[in-house]
């Protein structure tokens, strides 16, 4: 008979189990509670659920359930699922926002080292919520830790496209987001009944989104998306004064009515004082069986409002890359699956993995960061 496991090789077990919802170690979280092994080797555990109605217990149960039996010499193992208490959740919080205080926007402090990307359009039906969330996915496949803010209020589809059912849980006053394709995501209409119209003036939709930035937990981000609405309006100004350090991404069609139309969404920038990080063309050209392609929508309006915004904001702003129309970019935004996932090597998804590099590639911010450096003396 194996010897009898010991409880910190237990313990050990549990640290790779991760929350599904939080991704951090249950042992870090302080989920683990009354761990014991017993003499016929049957070891037990009471795992902590943050709230009662946790959506993912099952998940949990199953991960923690494969973690015990797989130390040497653990016969069975059996799963308790138990609730924190009101303190236990506020120490959660607590550890959660690194002591910061509470009602704070991580990514406006100087020391912020998430890139904030705000995805910009003059006119609706541009792509703009199909390239965010495609941007999102692809940044996720390359590693980096995603999360996406589905700031279009009245017009939100980012949970559709990214295949995002039910609601967020909530622990007391935080929020967290579900997880869907490795990107953590956060919008409106996780919140509002089936298909419901949101009806809100300036102020609502300014406190939705400190409350988005705010209150969710998000975890240190190497990239937050956030999809605006179309246009100038109220959201594009709180996105400027919550975030400040934010970028712009202006999506726009080769039309000319379209690209006239995006500058004006670009040349938020310089009342703003925002950086401009790139323009993106969408819906550039159809390829054709015979291998042309047919410019259905005109041509060159990508790079007339790039040239146009580096004139106007007196910096180089680039046309980052061209989406051809493809119609698996559009079933996949149906879909729930987007197209760099579900056929990537389609010609959109080749175009939008290639933005996604170039962003990758981009280093984070050292704006207001202490480098750490003292003068020399004298």
């Amino acid at each position: 008979m194996l010897p009898r496991p010991t409880l910190d090789q237990l313990t050990a077990a549990l640290a790779t189990v991760d929350d599904p919802e939080i991704r951090k170690p249950i042992t870090e979280l302080g989920m683990v509670s009354d761990l014991a092994i017993d003499d016929d080797n049957v070891a037990s555990v009471t795992i902590l659920l943050t709230v009662s109605s946790c959506p993912l217990k099952d998940t949990l149960t199953r991960d923690v359930t494969a973690a015990l039996t797989g130390v040497p010499g653990v016969s069975e193992a059996r799963v308790t699922l138990g609730v924190m208490t009101d303190e236990q959740r506020k120490e959660l919080r607590t550890k959660l926002r690194g002591g910061a205080p509470e009602k704070e926007v991580p990514f406006a402090k100087p020391g912020s080292l998430t890139r904030v990307y705000a995805v910009a359009s003059g006119k609706g039906g541009v792509g703009k919520s199909s390239v965010t969330a495609n941007l999102a996915v692809a940044l996720a496949a390359q590693g980096l830790k995603v999360g996406v803010v589905d700031a279009d209020i009245y017009g939100f589809s980012i949970p559709r496209m990214l295949g995002v059912e039910g609601q967020p849980t909530q622990v007391d006053d935080m929020i967290l987001p579900p997880i869907a394709h490795e990107v953590k995501v956060i919008s409106i209409g996780m919140f509002v009944p089936g298909n419901q119209p949101v009806v809100w003036r300036g102020p609502m939709l300014h406190r939705a989104l400190n409350q988005f930035l705010a209150d969710v937990f998000w975890g240190d981000l190497d990239v937050l998306l956030l999809d605006l609405p179309p246009g100038t309006g109220d959201v594009a100004i709180s996105v400027a004064q919550l975030v400040p350090n934010a970028e712009i991404l202006v999506v726009t069609t080769p039309q000319t009515a379209a690209a006239e139309v995006a500058e004006r969404a670009g040349s938020i920038a310089v009342q703003t004082r925002q950086r401009v990080a790139g323009v993106i063309e969408n819906m550039s050209w159809l390829e054709l069986p015979d291998g042309n392609r047919q410019e259905i929508f005109g041509s060159g309006g990508g790079a007339r409002v790039a040239e146009s915004l580096t004139r106007l904001v007196g910096a180089d702003v680039a046309l980052l890359g061209q989406i051809p129309l493809d119609v698996t970019l559009r079933e996949g935004s149906d879909n729930g699956s987007p197209v760099v996932l579900s056929n990537p090597t389609s010609p959109a998804a080749t175009a939008l993995r290639g933005i996604a590099r170039g962003l990758a590639s981009r280093s984070r911010g050292l704006a207001g960061r202490s480098l750490g450096l003292t003068p020399a003396g004298r």
